[in-house]
């Protein structure tokens, strides 16, 4: 049976998304240093942690990411999918940033194998090495767990740990702000309601 046709993009969503790859192409022509550098924030019951990842894609689905599933953020967004993402590029106008908050879920497992064939070989060993955000003892203990998987896939391509892949934020809330002198920034919010349909507004700065 053939699938059912896709929806149209909501225009108030298109738009964002045009905002933000905009912002981004010029974060990366402006020589930022790692403009795909994003704030995660998750949260482990009433407490919220934060950290910075990398953006790798973005779509109408929404924002992509990696990780190890069972590091501290992997378990967090299993345990509740709800996260927040901010980009801070200083490079643009006065400062800008964007803001993104939204549900999460993991991606395919093909489309997380697809991406881990793009990393380093070292980057994919280290996948295998790392039990990410558990205790190390010592920094000699991680460089046995490396030479011990680079022994384990000489000479073969590394497959993508199991514990390992995909993430994406489905938003339903885009803010962009512009700095601007004395504080008088601007401040413009994307929002989707519970059918599914995105409003625009501004926010005092």
């Amino acid at each position: 049976m053939a699938n059912s046709p896709q929806p149209p993009l909501d225009a108030l969503y298109q738009e964002a998304l045009a905002t933000f790859d905009t912002l981004l192409s010029q974060a990366r022509g402006e020589g930022d240093p790692e403009p795909t550098a994003m704030t995660l924030a998750s949260v482990e019951g009433a407490r919220v942690s934060a950290r910075i990842v990398l953006l790798k894609g973005v779509d109408a689905r929404g924002f992509r990411f990696f990780t190890n599933y069972r590091s501290s953020k992997g378990e967090q967004l299993a345990a509740h999918p709800q996260a927040a993402l901010c980009f801070h590029w200083k490079t643009l106008r006065n400062g800008v940033q964007v803001r993104v908050e939204g549900r999460v879920a993991t991606l395919e497992a093909a489309e997380s194998d697809e991406y881990f064939a793009t990393r380093p070989r070292a980057s994919q060993i280290g996948a295998w090495a790392s039990a990410q955000s558990q205790t190390l003892a010592d920094r000699a203990e991680f460089e046995a767990r490396i030479d011990e998987f680079e022994r384990r896939f000489e000479c073969v391509p590394v497959p993508r740990p199991p514990h390992w892949g995909g993430f994406v934020l489905a938003p339903d809330r885009i803010e962009f702000w512009y700095g601007a002198d004395f504080r008088l920034h601007e401040r413009q919010c994307y929002e989707r309601d519970a059918d599914g349909a995105w409003s625009r507004r501004m926010l005092y700065p």
